[in-house]
């Protein structure tokens, strides 16, 4: 597993042992970014999160792209530290935060996140609570957009609608945004 783009195109980044996560293909990151990039642009300055962060990932690959600061939220501690491992290699810490815990109780950011990744383990039901503890305030800054993979359908609380999807063999990725704000 490598980083896709940006200043650390082409490092390697450490995943955790075992089979309790599931790292995002390099095939799927490399669609999911593109598909946000045609909406949000440029990734410079933006604040992120990564929930169910596994290696880290994600969050990372929005770093490598400019993001001023990423929030990963993970509660197995194998996983916590392959993220902690890949901050330290590619010298991240200070533009990054670890929290373990779960990701559906956790307390929001100190600011307001543009793009919230989510990956939750797949037919775990997490998807709906988490995405209804998103919306609570302090989570989304205004016209954020939350990139959610899944095994397949998911049901998506009030307020939320797809604005994008695509699949990569078993893995769906969605980009969903506030309902009013669905094209």
């Amino acid at each position: 597993m490598r980083v896709i783009s940006g200043a650390w195109r082409g490092r390697p980044l450490a995943a955790p042992p075992g089979r309790e996560t599931r790292p995002t293909s390099e095939r799927a990151r490399e669609g999911l970014f593109s598909m946000l990039a045609s909406r949000v642009g440029s990734f410079e300055g933006l604040r992120v999160a990564d929930l169910f962060a596994g290696s880290g990932a994600l969050g990372i690959e929005a770093l490598s792209r400019g993001a001023a600061h990423c929030l990963f939220i993970e509660n197995n501690l194998a996983a916590a530290d392959a993220i902690r491992a890949n901050l330290q290699r590619l010298d991240a810490g200070d533009r990054a935060e670890i929290r373990m815990q779960s990701a559906q109780h956790a307390a929001p950011p100190p600011d307001p996140c543009d793009v919230v990744f989510l990956d939750p383990p797949w037919r775990s039901g997490l998807e709906a609570a988490t995405l209804e503890h998103l919306a609570r305030p302090g989570w989304l800054a205004p016209g954020a957009w939350l990139s959610l993979e899944s095994a397949g359908e998911v049901a998506l609380p009030p307020g939320f609608g797809v604005a994008a999807e695509r699949r990569f063999g078993k893995a769906v990725i969605r980009l969903i945004v506030r309902g009013d704000l669905v094209p």
